[in-house]
């Protein structure tokens, strides 16, 4: 239907990287290794101070000792660095298609450096101490003189859980070809390793709290008042970290079901405001939505307007925060448990609906009645769970986790279950069983950029009255090529596009129907692939084509018939590490709580024993807590 000029070029490979990409990976990862254990190394046995003056210049401004606050400043640069990274990756891959390799994607750079930023801010502050100095007071015996902040451990296990998702991306690809989906689940790894990591931050505060550095500055005024800011910009960061998930829903070219976007917004709210409210005091919880809605939007005018590639937008979570804050306001926040089921309640369900207007205000596609109740049955318990687990940690940061050690475990497992079963829920969809879908396509293009008008009529009763959508994507076409556009219906089966939408060169364009648990989908163009051995499906002015499964089209280059078990085994490693990582921030937060307990039993004891013994000392929380 058109001419060759306008076929896509050469395609890359869709195996894994090339050997010399990875030699070159290899050796760089190496070098830099080496000069940082050799840093590590010499500021331990005292051959440099440079690393100790920064830490104490810090100090001195921060009034946090060295092993916290240069931590907590490689973590705020990594962390921005890595989310403009990989929103523009992202982007990338929606406007263009799959990498010629890891080295050739710009974003590839900035996510590198912000992961291995992550990981050395961990590692910072395990080195940091020296000379037998025990940081804070739940510190993790090393050697015989040496003594880590188990936060710090945690942030270098996140980075090193987020660092690994490259190499075993690409093993990954050399397996099942490439995933071109946000969800790949090495993907989530580098996601969630760097989005948790800000909870070590938040917790490696609370340890800098009760160290002798922090005492000896308790009269600096400027310095609280810093460490306070901070403290509401890392829940702000957390924030961030947990909306990164839903990061398809923002481009418009989600690959699951519309059900997930207030599944996944209400979890990430319920459980960062929540904890951020009960332990940052009052106004935490706006402060932090606030910090998210300026970092996403500068990033987003930076990847969109700057960079010139694929727009997105993002929630706001404004509603849910004033809720939360309100909620602050009656009795139930002397009941920290209570207080995070009934916010949790309250984001997904009052939450939710704030979110709606948003959503359909500014978002490419409504959240339609066809989801209403099913997003009711699985947002509303995972949004409970969230807001508890929000409680539970904050309670845990001031050192007042339920005596009875099971009552948290439950909190915790029976929150993963939970979401666990929402997610598997999600992922239940269904393909019709011979369907079809009519077309007939007008050209309204140009030779150069070849448009088309189309109708389309589906398979009889396929689609009821209210479908979640039935539009039309067409993307990786170049640059910023993402259009998506939802069709008017025309009659019972019946729709048509309102604008122009792209084929040929390299644009991929389909029909897309999600009804209920159905989601599928069928093609209206498709480019030749050398690299796969698949031909051009070429738009024809009347032509029929057979629904089928989303992720054949969406994701072209996948392996769908490599075997099961290996699949299995496969995603059954990722689990494994991340449910470690999960459990890694539970055992990180019972340490500190127990350590923080203890030393306001102590602190107790000696006010009673005699005067002096208990300065600072908050009764309210047990732990002296600044």
């Amino acid at each position: 239907m058109f001419p060759a000029s306008l076929r896509a070029a050469e395609p890359s490979s869709v195996g894994g990287a090339a050997l010399d990409q990875v030699l070159g990976l290899s050796v760089g990862a190496a070098v830099v290794t080496a000069v940082l254990v050799y840093v590590a190394w010499a500021h331990r046995t005292h051959r440099i101070e440079w690393f100790q003056r920064l830490g104490d210049a810090l100090h001195a401004r921060t009034g946090e000792p060295g092993w916290a606050s240069i931590p907590a400043l490689f973590v705020a640069s990594s962390l921005v660095v890595a989310l403009l990274g990989f929103l523009w990756d992202v982007s990338l891959h929606a406007g263009r298609g799959r990498d010629e390799g890891p080295l050739a994607n710009p974003a590839h750079y900035l996510i590198l450096y912000g992961l291995f930023a992550l990981f050395v801010a961990g590692m910072s502050a395990v080195v940091f101490p020296r000379d037998g100095q025990r940081p804070g007071i739940a510190s993790v015996r090393i050697t015989r003189r040496w003594y880590a902040p188990v936060a710090g451990i945690f942030i270098a296990a996140c980075g090193f859980y987020a660092l690994i998702g490259f190499p075993l991306d690409d093993v990954w690809h050399r397996l099942f070809g490439q995933d071109v989906t946000l969800w790949g689940p090495t993907h989530l790894m580098l996601i969630g390793g760097a989005g948790l990591s800000t909870a070590g931050i938040i917790l490696l505060h609370r340890e800098a709290e009760f160290s002798e550095e922090w005492e000896r500055s308790a009269d600096n005024h400027s310095a609280r008042t810093l460490h306070k800011l901070t403290l509401s910009m890392a829940f702000g960061g957390l924030l961030i970290g947990l909306s990164v998930f839903q990061a398809e829903f923002d481009f418009g070219i989600a690959q699951f079901r519309m059900v997930f976007a207030p599944l996944m917004i209400a979890a990430a709210a319920a459980l960062t405001l929540v904890a951020a409210r009960l332990y940052a005091g009052p106004g935490a919880a706006l402060f932090a939505a606030f910090f998210f809605v300026i970092v996403r939007g500068v990033v987003s005018f930076i990847v969109g307007d700057v960079f010139g590639q694929a727009n997105h937008v993002f929630p706001l979570y404004l509603g849910s925060a004033l809720l939360v804050e309100l909620l602050a306001l009656s009795r139930l926040k002397e009941r920290p448990l209570v207080f995070g089921a009934v916010g949790g309640l309250l984001i997904g369900t009052v939450g939710s609906v704030i979110e709606k207007f948003w959503n359909d205000a500014v978002f490419q596609f409504p959240w339609p009645r066809d989801i209403w109740l099913e997003s009711l049955l699985t947002v509303v318990p995972v949004a409970v769970g969230a807001g508890l687990c929000g409680a539970l940690f904050a309670v845990g940061l001031d050192g007042r986790l339920p005596v009875n050690r099971w009552v948290g475990r439950s909190i915790v497992v029976g929150s993963i279950l939970v979401t666990s079963l929402a997610v598997a829920n999600g992922l239940n969809a269904t393909v019709p069983d011979d369907a079809q879908v009519r077309f007939t396509v007008q050209q309204v293009g140009t030779e150069d950029e070849p448009e088309v008008m189309v109708q389309a009529t589906t398979t009889e009763g396929l689609v009821d009255a209210h479908p979640t959508w039935v539009q039309i994507t067409a993307w990786q076409g170049g640059g910023a090529g993402v259009v998506t556009q939802q069709l008017r219906r025309t009659g019972p089966d019946s729709w048509e596009t309102t604008s122009p939408v792209p084929i040929g060169g390299s644009w991929k364009t389909l029909l897309r129907v999600q009804d209920g648990r159905m989601l599928t989908a069928a093609p209206i163009f498709l480019p030749a692939d050398e690299a796969l051995g698949a031909e051009e499906v070429p738009a024809e002015a009347e032509m029929t084509r057979d629904f089928v499964p989303e992720i054949t089209i969406l994701q072209r280059e996948r392996e769908l018939d490599t075997s099961p078990w290996l699949w299995g085994v496969a995603n059954l490693v990722v689990l494994v590490c991340s449910l470690a990582i999960l459990a890694g921030i539970s055992v990180a937060v019972a340490r500190v709580s127990g350590a923080i307990a203890r030393e306001g039993r102590r602190r107790r004891e000696a006010l009673e024993s005699g005067p002096g013994g208990g300065d600072g000392v908050d009764e309210g929380s047990g732990a002296g807590r600044a």
